[in-house]
């Protein structure tokens, strides 16, 4: 069982504590009477160095006194100001996830948490692990990513559950990049869940979990409760202080503008989180938002800019090597390409992205089931398209099953119907109509109930 002092911090073993005061004493050159003295004598000393008692925490705090060195360092090794430093060292770890290569932050916050680990700093070793998950989560790397955010969770397991949230977000995240849609939507519900019952109505909390909550909500076609998200996140915003998780929020909450034709509230809504991440100097969101207001300006009929906006999101994430996040943004720069005449450069980029192995610009490739199936299904449908124009009608059926079946298992509500409707017209066009009619059917019982999905209940709204 681990001995704690009177404030939480974990005590070594009598032997190892023994080990260690006779050899801070062999370098101070002190005798055992000039140390124990004045509250102890030589003996106890003697005993105490041999390993065959346990101090009392007022003995080792008089022993690290007459030592030079903090209670913590003599009760477990831990140097002073040890952990202060960690912190330091974690967030230039995350500076450099913000404005640089994944890889790179990855080896600071690999460092630091062996260091935690070595001294038994479970908070620190904590945030670590959430550091390498979200630098893998860039790189594409999603079930080692998973992998550190379980592991994060499990080693506060006995904190309040506000401070695992963002473990779960990064979960959730990655299960979404993955496109298992369904599961990422129970991991957020279920969190809210949990909180509301507990009383625990943290607002940076909850709105970290609103906010990650919006994506699979609309990629599953759960546009109510994307747009409820939305609302409650709204409402908490001016209650947070912190103002990465404010750009998140409006970042987040202009993709249901977005759905429901708000096209200048949208934009205005990114144009916020925009100068609040420039002010941050984190350029993967930067670039996120970029992305979205491509995506904005295509919905609303302006190729040019769209194309402007998307190049720039993928030269941001191309420079900052976030593999995972180019690949996508260069889908939809492709069906931009595609809309504005220019097929073989869309073609060009398309390609790559669905072929095994690394290239010269150092992305792990394919897009596919298990990563980015979403945007996987998303080139597929574009190659289909260019191979229908072209008159190939094979190949074209052949990209868009591909497609179907990676939508299919991500739940893509919205994706998936659509291309439903392209297969429907090219096996309707090609004579096969009964098959052309099963399409369609698949596409409308996907569609049958738009806005909702086969989740549960909702989660309960917390009081605001």
């Amino acid at each position: 069982m681990t001995h704690r002092s009177s404030d939480g911090v974990p005590v070594d073993d009598p032997a190892e504590i023994g080990r260690r005061v006779l050899r801070l004493r062999g370098e101070r050159g002190l005798t055992q009477r000039q140390l124990a003295e004045p509250a102890y004598t030589a003996a106890y000393v003697s005993t105490l160095e041999s390993g065959k008692v346990r101090p009392s925490e007022a003995a080792l705090r008089h022993l690290a006194d007459r030592l030079g060195v903090s209670y913590e360092e003599l009760a477990i090794g831990r140097p002073a100001h040890l952990a202060a430093e960690l912190r330091l060292r974690l967030t230039d770890a995350r500076r450099a996830l913000a404005t640089g290569a994944p890889e790179d932050a990855a080896e600071l916050f690999r460092t630091a948490h062996e260091e935690a680990v070595t001294h038994s700093l479970a908070d620190e070793q904590a945030d670590a692990l959430l550091g390498l998950g979200d630098c893998l989560l860039e790189s594409g790397e999603l079930t080692d990513a998973r992998d550190r955010f379980a592991a994060a969770e499990r080693l506060l397991a006995d904190q309040p559950l506000p401070r695992r949230v963002p473990a779960v977000r990064g979960r959730a995240t990655a299960h979404l990049l993955s496109g298992e849609l369904r599961y990422a939507c129970y991991l957020l519900e279920s969190t809210l869940d949990e909180l509301d019952a507990a009383g625990l109505h943290d607002p940076e909390a909850l709105l970290l979990l609103y906010t990650a909550s919006i994506a699979p909500y609309m990629d599953m076609g759960a546009h109510a409760r994307a747009a409820h998200a939305a609302e409650l996140a709204l409402a908490l915003a001016p209650r947070v202080g912190d103002p990465a998780l404010v750009a998140g929020m409006h970042r987040g909450v202009a993709r249901t503008l977005i759905a429901e034709g708000r096209i200048a509230e949208a934009d205005a809504s990114l144009a916020k989180a925009q100068e609040l991440y420039r002010q941050l100097h984190i350029r993967t969101e930067l670039a996120h938002c970029h992305w979205m207001r491509g995506y904005v300006h295509a919905q609303d009929g302006d190729l040019g800019h769209a194309e402007n906006e998307l190049r720039t999101a993928r030269d941001i994430l191309a420079s900052k090597r976030a593999a995972l996040f180019t690949e996508q943004v260069e889908v939809e720069l492709a069906d931009v390409l595609r809309r504005r005449g220019k097929t073989d450069e869309a073609e060009a980029l398309l390609r790559p992205l669905l072929t095994a192995g690394d290239d010269e610009q150092g992305r792990a490739g394919p897009l596919g089931a298990g990563r980015g199936a979403v945007h996987a299904g998303g080139a597929h449908r574009l190659l289909g398209l260019i191979a229908e124009e072209r008159g190939d009608t094979e190949r074209a059926e052949e990209h868009y099953c591909a497609a179907l079946s990676l939508l299919e298992r991500s739940s893509a509500v919205g994706d998936l119907a659509d291309l439903c409707r392209l297969l429907g017209d090219l096996l309707r066009h090609t004579g096969r109509v009964e098959a052309a009619m099963d399409a369609y059917r698949t596409g409308l019982g996907h569609r049958a109930a738009p806005g909702t999905t086969t989740l549960g209940p909702a989660p309960a709204t917390p009081p605001m």
